[in-house]
């Protein structure tokens, strides 16, 4: 199977049941090799599945893009920080004549460096962010919202995504094969509160996660299904068709 770093043709991208191999091969092995490695157990399982989310997503993307006829040479993705200016009105607002003085002088060194785990430029501009987790609960959905938020000051157009192995935001996220997701009514509540960023939440595992039955343990796992990826692709390419 090849490496992540590898895709740079189409050739290169794994089909469905690859990327479902690769899961699986992840996650039946990431208990054994968590507690043989130096670190603590829990942070190195969180990074492991996260890095996986990651290369599920880079071939998912690839997938969709190649299906709906893209060129492959229009598009690429990497993580690189972005530069986030600092807000001018809130410069002049400074009550500290000083310090608002001072900041003006120098203003081209104030920003804030942000990036989300996916970039997805087509064209070399920046269509669509994906932020990539194991699972995700109403805590984090904050963190992510606050980070498209920043991202969309400078990109107005840009596409928001969470791509999540499993979900722990309550409601029927976790029912991913529901006509309709209704999502639920804290996740709502927070995201009302962003009305620039539509966060499309895209779930590949069925059922809600449970802190006392991980997947990566023998008895808990889950399978990741062909009709998931499949369906998660179609998401993909409903996000990117109208850059053909």
């Amino acid at each position: 199977m090849k490496k992540n770093n590898e895709i740079n043709k189409i050739s290169d991208i794994w089909s469905p049941n690859e990327i479902i191999d690769f899961y699986t091969n992840i996650v039946s092995c990431v208990d054994k090799d968590g507690k043989n490695s130096d670190r603590a157990y829990g942070g190195y399982i969180r990074e492991l599945k996260g890095k996986m989310v990651e290369i599920i997503a880079d071939h998912l993307i690839h997938n969709a893009w190649k299906n709906i006829g893209g060129d492959f040479r229009r598009i690429s993705i990497n993580s690189k920080k972005i530069k986030i200016k600092i807000n001018k009105e809130y410069v002049e607002n400074i009550k500290n004549k000083e310090i608002k003085e001072f900041i003006l002088k120098n203003i081209s060194n104030y920003y804030y460096s942000l990036s989300v785990d996916r970039h997805i430029y087509i064209d070399n501009k920046f269509v669509l962010g994906i932020e990539c987790k194991a699972y995700a609960e109403n805590a984090m959905i904050k963190r992510i919202l606050i980070d498209f938020y920043l991202l969309k000051k400078e990109f107005k157009n840009l596409e928001c995504c969470l791509l999540q192995l499993e979900s722990q935001l309550t409601g029927d996220y976790s029912q991913i094969y529901n006509k309709i997701i209704y999502g639920s009514r804290p996740t709502h509540t927070i995201m009302s509160y962003f009305k620039n960023v539509e966060l499309n939440i895209i779930t590949l595992l069925e059922g809600e996660r449970k802190v006392d039955k991980p997947i990566h343990s023998l008895n808990f796992f889950k399978e990741l299904e062909l009709k998931s990826i499949n369906n998660t692709i179609k998401k993909f390419e409903e996000l990117l068709k109208k850059y053909l």
